[in-house]
């Protein structure tokens, strides 16, 4: 299992992969607004490499319940210089979040290697030309609805979110390799919390056997979102929700997972390489 893309390669057989995020928006549900100041985000975002995130995710505009979109340019604005300035001080791997094909192709060009579409191509026409054009990796994430309005009312057709979200995955990575984006480089994400309620966030960590048979390996984004506050001990506080997320990182990873986005990674990794302790005995 071994993700390709832009001359590098990433072994994800035996050792799963943790995505560090630095937001650069005043409005993301858990930091939004900390790190919008340029050496503050750069300097977070090294942190996180040095706290053993393998790559970095970095998004100008938030995606949470009832998130508005921004413009090209504001968008923009906030990601080029920050991804540039990261370029200039590591080699690491580096991801633009982001749904606009106008922000990804600028963020490759000052030195990202990934995109990361939370609309899975469905949001730019040109996303699929400029993936595959680019060789760039490519994570395709599902998502029902939009920001503003996917949370209202999540429904899935008889109740079998793991098989619609396993139905649109295997579509979307099939548009992406009808662009020409090689098959190596496709990477699926099912949206946690993403037009889902807490049951159907439950299902889809349940069902990652069946979404990791997809053709492609599986990222998950848990971090500190509110369906980890509402087990047996309820936390409605972001940074106590650690030792859950912890939980559903080694679950995830025995049950297929192999890529984590999270704003913590040294637990994360702690959590990661233990479990792949047990697995590879």
């Amino acid at each position: 299992m071994i993700w390709k893309f832009r001359r590098r390669e990433i072994d994800l057989s035996k050792r799963g992969v943790i995505l560090g995020i630095v937001n650069a928006t005043p409005d993301s549900f858990s930091d939004g607004g900390r790190f919008q100041d340029l050496e503050a985000a750069c300097g977070h975002g090294l942190k996180l490499l040095n706290d053993g995130a393998s790559v970095l995710d970095i998004g100008g505009e938030s995606t949470k319940p009832g998130s508005m979109p921004i413009s090209v340019d504001e968008e923009l604005g906030r990601v080029i210089p920050l991804i540039r300035a990261l370029r200039a001080r590591t080699d690491m791997p580096l991801s633009v979040d982001t749904s606009k094909s106008v922000v990804a192709e600028a963020a490759l060009e000052a030195g990202a290697d990934i995109i990361n579409d939370v609309t899975a191509l469905g949001g730019d026409p040109r996303m699929g030309e400029l993936a595959a054009r680019s060789g760039a990796g490519l994570i395709l994430m599902h998502m029902q609805g939009i920001p503003e309005t996917m949370q209202q009312a999540p429904h899935y057709h008889n109740d079998d979110v793991v098989g619609e979200v396993a139905k649109n995955l295997s579509e979307r990575r099939a548009a992406a390799i009808g662009f020409g984006v090689d098959a190596t480089a496709i990477i699926l994400d099912p949206g946690i919390g993403f037009g889902k309620t807490q049951a159907h966030n439950l299902s889809l960590i349940h069902g990652m056997p069946t979404l990791s048979s997809l053709g492609a390996p599986l990222m998950i984004g848990h971090s500190r979102k509110s369906f980890l506050g509402g087990q047996a001990v309820c936390r409605s506080d972001q940074d106590e929700r650690l030792p859950a997320a912890l939980a559903v990182t080694a679950l995830a990873r025995q049950l297929g997972a192999r890529l984590f986005r999270v704003h913590d990674p040294r637990p994360h990794v702690e959590a990661l390489r233990m479990t792949e302790s047990i697995l590879n005995a």
